[in-house]
Formats: C-alpha cells, structure tokens, sequence
C-alpha cells in the first residue's frame, strides 16, 4: 500500500525502535537525504481520524520522544506516501531549508502547554456580588418590560465586567508564565467555558521550574478554575512549515 508517517529526526534513530503503529505494525526510521523519518507499512490508502488511530499515532511520536530522541518534527495525521522518492520530490526538495530552520528553533526545547476553564455562571454571579453598582443596575431593570436599548445596555455592561474578569486571570498566566518561554502561540479558544489556550516552547530542562509555576498559580484561583497542564507532546504548534 505504501508507507504511513508519522515524523522527522535531523539525526539518525535505531532503525528498529520497538514500537508499534498503525494496524500493529512495527515502527522503523528511514534516512532520505540527510532527515531520518519515522514510518510504518501502510495497510490503507487512507485512514479514518478516529480517537484510536489518532492517539496511535501521537503514541508512537511520544515514546520515540521519551527513548530520548528530543528535536521531532511531527507530521500531520493520515500521511501516506507511495515510496521515498515521493517525500522526497513532495516535501525534502521543496522545503529543505525550512525543515533545517526547524530543527534549529527545536533544538533543546520542548513544547508544553496550558487551556483555562471556568464556570461563567458562577464568574457572573461572582462578578454581580463583588460589584454593587452592577449589581444594582440589574437588579433596578428585573421585572420590568425593557426596551431593545435597554437589554443592549445591560447585556454589554455585563459582558464588558466579565471580560475584565477574564483578562485578569489570563494576565496572570502570562505574566508568570511567558518570561519562561522561547516562545509563546495562542490558540483557539474551542468551548464557552475555555478562557485561556496557550502552547510555550521551553528549554527540556525548565518544565520542573514551569510546572511548579503552573500549580503555584492553580493554588491561587483555587476552584474558581479548572486547568489543564500537558508536559509532554510533540511539538506541533512550533512546528509549522510555511506553505
């Protein structure tokens, strides 16, 4: 069928690394002009992105990470190619230099990453008790047939609060958080109840130091957030080739 693949290495890599892959196949790594890529035997033309083949797919990149094979660049899911010629002629000719301009930005770093959430009803019922004036003004307006402006009006009014609340928490995170970084990415933010989305490219050995950063900060809110903390993934947000 072809070869699935799953990364690129600048160095070489134990040919057999004793993982396995996609439909149970063994893992190896392929040299092709000077970049070592990380691949299986293809049982398909095309894979589904279901949870099973995409948490594979992230496994074999993770532990090939933890075997001490740091500078990775991650390939998108659901790549399939006929032969080493075509990665050749598709993607090492037309973005070699790009691809050295990455494993130089990637070398000894590591890419963490930390999503925010909070209840926004309980924010908004905190936001109107820490408020009186706020409060008020709803209060003043409840029972009583209001005008579009007047809906306009309050509905901004508690929006604008509530968006002061939330940048004050992000403002947190970034300012404890950021200086530890190379680099920082915002991300989307992907539910209502998500209020800060980060990835941070950081040295391999100041994730201990960025970590107790993060539980520091968490005892600080409390259980007025939920945070989400990942210490260890392929580095796909610093990793982008320009098209």
């Amino acid at each position: 069928m072809g070869l699935y693949l799953y990364g690129i290495f600048p160095d070489m890599i134990p040919a057999s690394i004793n993982i396995k892959g996609l439909d149970a196949q063994p893992v190896g790594a392929e040299v092709v002009d000077g970049f070592t890529f990380l691949y299986s035997e293809a049982c398909k033309e095309k894979y589904m992105a279901s949870r099973r083949n995409l948490l594979t797919h992230e496994k074999v990149l993770e532990e090939t990470m933890k075997e001490g094979f740091h500078v990775l660049l991650p390939l998108q899911f659901g790549l399939v190619v006929t032969d080493w010629d075509a990665i050749k002629a598709q993607l090492i000719e037309p973005y070699k230099e790009q691809l050295k301009e990455l494993f130089k930005k990637l070398e000894g770093q590591r890419e963490v990453s930390v999503k925010i959430f909070w209840d926004s009803k309980s924010e908004l019922q905190a936001m109107m008790e820490s408020d009186p004036d706020l409060k008020q003004e709803r209060d003043k307006m409840a029972g009583k047939q209001l005008s579009i402006e007047e809906v306009i009006y309050i509905g901004q009014l508690i929006e604008s609060n509530l968006l002061d609340r939330k940048q004050a928490v992000v403002e947190v995170f970034s300012s404890h958080l950021n200086p530890l970084a190379k680099e920082v990415i915002e991300g989307e933010l992907m539910t209502e109840e998500m209020i800060y989305n980060s990835a941070f490219l950081i040295p391999w050995e100041s994730e201990s130091m960025f970590s107790e950063r993060v539980e520091a900060i968490d005892k600080q809110f409390g259980d007025r957030l939920r945070i989400r903390y990942n210490n260890f993934t392929a580095p796909y947000t610093f990793a982008q080739l320009a098209e």
